[in-house]
């Protein structure tokens, strides 16, 4: 028994050696490259500070160049007269230079979709996908998905989520389906009340604080395992 235990121990020594070098290369891999944030106000925060998110917060325990293209209201099919261009062809806009990008997007075009149509979505996503590719052919992209809402199955969200992976397969993006992560509970009333700005009264998007540090080491996981 006494044999077993120390064999334990130091399988359990070495794995943790293991995970330390990783996170340790991870970090040397990562220090000093350009990460970009686009999308909608999910990126931009809404009324509270970029500094705020926990795209943000990654960059910055990395040592990363942190760019943020976020707008308020943006869709990825859309041009909104208020929310500017659709990202579907606005990502031209940004700088040339990117290591990693990070799309968070959706949200909007999910609450549009009786305008916008599902066939319409998944078309200008393509676009941009096969558009990121082109212009940076060398980054890391991966895409966050909108929260899960109310209603979700079988509604317009859940739509804009399937159409999103199966673009994003398409391009060997990978995606993290928020929804269905739920670690973030925008469909409930008390989670929002404590993680959500304007303690989540009108609001079914946006993280305060205290939300993106709940968020922040999920979202640090994923991007360890995919960022290369």
């Amino acid at each position: 028994m006494r044999k077993l235990v120390l064999l334990l121990s130091a399988l359990l020594l070495t794995v943790a050696g293991v995970s330390t070098k990783i996170k340790s290369g991870q970090t040397t891999l990562l220090k000093g490259k350009n990460i970009a944030v686009f999308g909608d106000s999910y990126a931009r925060n809404h009324h509270e500070p970029v500094s705020n998110t926990w795209h943000y917060k990654f960059a910055k325990k990395y040592g990363m160049h942190y760019f943020n293209y976020g707008i308020n209201g943006n869709c990825v099919a859309l041009d909104r007269a208020q929310y500017g261009k659709a990202m579907y062809h606005r990502y031209g806009e940004m700088r040339d230079s990117i290591d990693y990008l990070v799309i968070i997007a959706g949200h909007n075009d999910a609450s549009l979709l009786d305008n916008i149509g599902i066939d319409c979505y998944r078309d200008k996503a393509d676009k941009l996908c096969r558009g990121l590719k082109t212009k940076w052919p060398k980054a890391q992209i991966v895409w966050f998905t909108p929260w899960r809402v109310k209603g979700f199955r079988g509604g317009n969200f859940e739509q804009v989520v399937k159409a999103t992976k199966k673009v994003c397969c398409k391009y060997g993006i990978p995606v993290f389906d928020s929804a269905r992560d739920y670690t973030i509970k925008s469909d409930n009333d008390k989670f929002r009340e404590l993680y959500f700005q304007n303690q989540g009264h009108g609001d079914r998007a946006h993280l305060n604080a205290k939300g993106h540090d709940l968020f922040e080491p999920v979202a640090e996981r994923f991007l360890l395992r995919v960022f290369k």
